[in-house]
């Protein structure tokens, strides 16, 4: 899935700020590829970009127009939908990770046919992919994986690629969900892959590359969660790692989702993952751990960082409090 870019950025009547955080996402991490947002009323957030309607976004060169929004249910209403006909109308293609399918609505549909448009669900492949193979293949490839779901996997991968770009080298970011596909204008959402093709979807994302090439894979889920480890093992196959960062979030009570089942022990997630790993990556190792300490202070958050570097033996940071410089620094030593 490849999307067109520049982005007019859609928050829709979104209530609140985590109503847009899709919108906000793609705004923070590709701020050089939004052009405007359009906002209908009763729309309680911004994001400081300049107010546009359709015409005026394609008047500054916007290609595509993205639902950074979601309502409950993840449904279009029917005051979006005058949007969406405007949109194509105008020479604009659409992107949503809805649970509702822009190509499930035939007016949409028609309306693409007739302007030559493009409609991307994100959140639902197309592609016929291969099973896996699990041959060893050029290039470097980093992983993402985490104790828990929602831990901050996408981020710690993002926040690598800018500093890797900043340094001058040869990466990209591999996005697996709904947002970072709409962060990178392109990907593969491994959770809606059919099983026995999640492994070859990766492979497909992340093919054979220079030697000096590195692909940053955003991960999913956890090998420990209950409900999603098949998807995280399936995407650890397939991306065939030489390098892994633990993602955590200290202080959680519970896997998301799942009460009574408690997180998994730091040093039980790291040889898990190894072991699965290694099963088409021999040499796989963890360059270091990215933890979410948002809800600690600045103490408690440097304690709890120190204390898990000195137990694994590897660097642990907080990409928002301080970067991921010492990750980087280790990847390059250890590569």
């Amino acid at each position: 899935m490849h999307l067109s870019q520049p982005y007019l950025l859609f928050l829709g009547d979104a209530p609140d700020h985590l109503a847009a955080k899709t919108a906000r996402g793609i705004h923070h991490w590709r701020p050089d590829i939004c052009v405007g947002q359009l906002r209908l009323p009763g729309c309680e957030t911004t994001l400081g970009l300049p107010d546009m309607t359709v015409e005026e976004a394609a008047a500054h060169g916007a290609a595509t127009l993205v639902v950074g929004v979601a309502n409950r249910g993840g449904v279009i209403g029917e005051t979006w939908r005058s949007v969406f006909r405007e949109a194509l109308e105008n020479g604009l293609d659409i992107a949503a990770g809805l649970h509702q399918r822009l190509n499930d609505i035939p007016e949409l549909v028609e309306l693409a046919q007739d302007y030559g448009r493009a409609l991307h669900d994100v959140r639902h492949p197309t592609e016929a992919f291969p099973v896996a193979h699990g041959v060893p293949r050029p290039g470097k490839r980093v992983l993402a994986v985490g104790t828990d779901c929602s831990v901050g996997k996408m981020y710690a991968m993002l926040a690598m690629e800018r500093t890797m770009k900043a340094r001058g080298l040869k990466v990209d970011f591999r996005a697996t969900g709904q947002t970072g596909i709409l962060i990178a204008g392109g990907g593969v959402s491994v959770d809606a892959v059919v099983a026995d093709f999640i492994s070859g979807a990766t492979e497909v994302l992340c093919p054979g590359n220079d030697h000096d090439h590195y692909d940053l894979v955003e991960g999913q889920g956890s090998l420990f969660h209950a409900s999603y480890a098949g998807v995280s093992l399936g995407l650890l196959h397939g991306a065939q790692p030489q390098y892994l960062v633990l993602c955590h979030e200290p202080g959680r009570a519970h896997m998301r989702g799942l009460p009574g089942f408690p997180l998994p022990d730091l040093e039980d997630c790291v040889d898990l993952n190894l072991r699965c790993a290694r099963l088409v990556s021999p040499d796989a190792r963890f360059i270091g751990a990215c933890f979410n300490t948002s809800a600690l202070d600045d103490d408690a958050a440097r304690r709890v960082m120190h204390d898990a570097g000195e137990r694994l033996g590897m660097p642990v940071v907080d990409p928002v409090r301080g970067g991921v410089e010492p990750l980087v620094d280790r990847l390059l030593a250890d590569g």
